[in-house]
């Protein structure tokens, strides 16, 4: 009954913070709808489906190979819906997302920053494969918004005899610079303004204060690798359009 009443407690407390933000988006006419609640259900599902697969993937290490596998490829899938409008958007989201993932946790655990342990896997990748999701999508989009609105600078330079890659190069570079900032800024005012979820996390599962921060410093690094290559996948691969205006495919 303790446990029930718990629960109960939690998700009541869990709706009051979702209704307060549907609330004050509906009040400051956001347009977001019912979309928080949405949201925070589908994250509660997700979640707790995760918690019983993390059960038997902790119990039977060669199962995070497929669990690897699952979140590489909803991390893709979300980009490639968020990037449809560019040229070859779901190529680009799906190569980003992989080589960025994939060349930062090769080279963490190749490094031995963190141990080779399923636990710490499954912890960096989740992190590393989220934020490469991210990336993508801001990628993209900043792309597409910077190509629409230089439209004609892109022409002059196609007119020139310049190739497509070259004529959407600054707007690539302006693209990554503007998708990387926020994080960045985030990690330069790391254990001053913010204490990280790696951080606590580490801290609640029982590691001392400096194992924790080598962690999140772990973490921090690779996110930052993972959203740079992202990012550059992202806008090398939609800046080879030979179209004027980014158009869908």
């Amino acid at each position: 009954m303790g446990d029930v009443g718990h629960y109960l407690g939690f998700g009541l407390g869990l709706f009051v913070v979702v209704a307060l933000t549907i609330g004050l988006a509906r009040w400051a006419g956001v347009g977001l709808g019912l979309f928080p609640l949405w949201a925070l259900a589908r994250a509660v599902a997700q979640l707790s489906a995760v918690a019983l697969l993390l059960r038997g993937i902790l119990a039977v290490p060669w199962t995070v190979a497929l669990f690897l596998v699952l979140m590489l490829t909803t991390a893709s899938w979300t980009a490639v819906r968020r990037l449809a409008a560019l040229w070859h958007g779901r190529r680009a989201a799906v190569a980003g997302v992989l080589a960025g993932s994939a060349l930062t946790l090769v080279l963490v655990f190749a490094l031995r920053l963190v141990d080779l342990e399923v636990r710490y896997l499954v912890a960096v990748a989740g992190i590393v494969i989220g934020n490469a999701m991210s990336a993508a999508t801001l990628a993209g989009r900043n792309f597409l918004r910077g190509a629409t609105a230089r439209r004609d600078e892109i022409e002059a330079w196609l007119s020139l005899g310049a190739t497509p890659a070259r004529a959407h190069e600054e707007i690539g570079r302006e693209a990554v610079r503007e998708s990387l900032l926020p994080t960045l800024d985030q990690t330069k005012s790391t254990g001053l303004v913010t204490l990280p979820g790696a951080f606590v996390g580490a801290l609640f599962g029982g590691a001392g204060p400096a194992g924790a921060a080598e962690f999140q410093l772990v973490v921090l690094a690779g996110i930052g690798l993972g959203m740079t290559v992202t990012s550059i996948v992202v806008t090398r691969v939609a800046g080879r359009t030979p179209y004027l205006m980014v158009v869908r495919t």
